[in-house]
């Protein structure tokens, strides 16, 4: 697998709570310069880097993050504000308290209504696999094939446990034939991106994507 191969499968990542302006330029540049995926960043940056990149870049970020259980309605407001901003992709926490309640009707629902207001956009859904049981990942496979989200992805990357391959496994055995997946959480190698990639995923959100192949290239300059 090639670099360009991986890296357009890569959510550039910074969703650090003290990331600077300055941190969230270099890591646009280097997506622009990359040609990664996207960038996935805070919601409160999505406007100033649509302002400063334009269709340069394609924008992702989060909903309800990193704990998903923010109402569905102060969700719907943060996707609405994300879509006027300029985002193209939005990663949504679910609410893992419905999960753990067995809820699993109005975690679908919720899925829906955020789908139904990103329209033809890019819903991604973050289950949080570290915290949930085998029968409860199957459920939320479910979840998100019904209510037509475009992704499940594994892990905010603030939780007890990252991206598994077993959890992917276990994802393409349960999900519907129109959901992707996207790994994230602990996916700091090249090995690790070709490993993920292999399995079936077609985005990872890694904030080191571009510093291993820098790396490799310096490397290999050597």
């Amino acid at each position: 697998m090639t670099e360009s191969e991986i890296l357009r499968r890569i959510d550039h990542t910074l969703l650090k709570a003290v990331a600077t302006w300055e941190d969230i330029e270099k890591l646009c540049e280097e997506a622009i310069t990359y040609k990664t995926a996207s960038v996935c960043v805070p919601p409160s940056y999505v406007k100033r880097i649509h302002n400063r990149y334009g269709d340069k870049i394609n924008i992702c970020t989060v909903i309800g993050f990193p704990l998903g259980y923010s109402t569905t309605k102060a969700k719907l407001t943060e996707v609405e504000q994300a879509l006027a901003d300029g985002a193209n992709e939005f990663d949504m926490v679910i609410n893992l308290t419905d999960v753990k309640n067995g809820n699993y009707d109005k975690v679908t629902e919720e899925i829906r209504t955020l789908k139904k207001a990103v329209g033809p956009k890019v819903l991604k859904v973050i289950i949080e696999t570290c915290c949930l049981t085998e029968q409860e990942k199957i459920a939320m496979c479910k979840a998100v094939t019904e209510a037509e989200a475009d992704f499940i992805k594994t892990s905010t990357g603030f939780g007890t446990g990252g991206a598994t391959i077993n959890d992917i496994r276990l994802f393409k055995q349960n999900i519907g034939k129109n959901v992707r997946i996207k790994a994230a959480g602990g996916v700091r190698s090249i090995e690790d991106l070709e490993a993920f990639i292999g399995e079936g995923c077609d985005r990872i959100g890694t904030s080191s994507a571009v510093q291993l192949f820098r790396s490799q290239e310096a490397w290999d300059e050597k």
